[in-house]
Formats: C-alpha cells, structure tokens, sequence
C-alpha cells in the first residue's frame, strides 16, 4: 500500500469507503428498499456471506442509490439458509430462502429494480401464480 501524500488523497479515499458501506444502512428514509439477510451462525454457515457480497456487488453495479442491505439475526426459516428479506416502502416483506449467488442476482434485478415475484423462492406465504 503506498503511503497518502496529502489531506486531499485521505479525504477521496474515506469518500470512496463512505460509498460502499452506504449499503449497508437504512437510515430513516420511508422510500427506501432494504434487504435484510439473516446472518445468525445458520446463516452464515449456509453461505449467507456469499449472498450478502453478492448483493452488495449487484446493488453497486446498477447503480441503485435507495437499496439498503443489512445483517439480521435468525429470520426462523433455518432449514432454507440463506435468507433474505426484501423490504419495500408500503409493501409487505417477501422472504426469499436457499439464496445463493444467483438467486441473489434475480432478488435485485426482478424483485428490487422490476417489483416481479420469485415465486419458487419465497417461504411462509402462498404466492397465487397469475
């Protein structure tokens, strides 16, 4: 790592750190998208932290700047570790369970960017097929 010359270098890389860990919190926003993942040791040894960086990258890139994601302790699905839980301003929370990368991928690109439903993902509630 080569050593910051300048007040100015320091502050562009606290700004750029700023940015990513952005993510990860909710504020107080009523607009905001927030994805919760359950990173209880189930989670976590499922691969919840795959699932979090998979988010995490997949938020970043397209660019969604009212998308939150955030750790929680036990979602009461254990058996379908990973979870997530995607929470959406006057919608009620849909759990998605088994999420691996790719199912990580879909929660941001259908789910979150297109408001469409995986069906096949989502535990505790029966989800009409139209």
């Amino acid at each position: 790592m080569s050593k910051i010359k300048s007040l100015d270098e320091l502050k562009k890389i606290r700004d750029a750190a700023a940015g990513a860990t952005d993510l990860r919190t909710t504020g107080e926003n009523p607009d905001r998208v927030v994805l919760a993942v359950g990173m209880a040791t189930c989670g976590i040894a499922a691969g919840a932290r795959k699932t979090m960086e998979t988010l995490l990258s997949e938020i970043d890139e397209n660019k969604l700047e009212n998308v939150s994601v955030l750790a929680t302790g036990c979602l009461g699905f254990c058996y379908a570790e990973p979870l997530v839980e995607v929470r959406m301003p006057g919608r009620e929370p849909i759990r998605y369970g088994n999420v691996d990368e790719s199912r990580a991928r879909d929660i941001v690109n259908l789910h979150v960017k297109q408001g469409i439903l995986l069906n096949n993902a989502i535990l505790g509630k029966e989800v009409p097929k139209i």
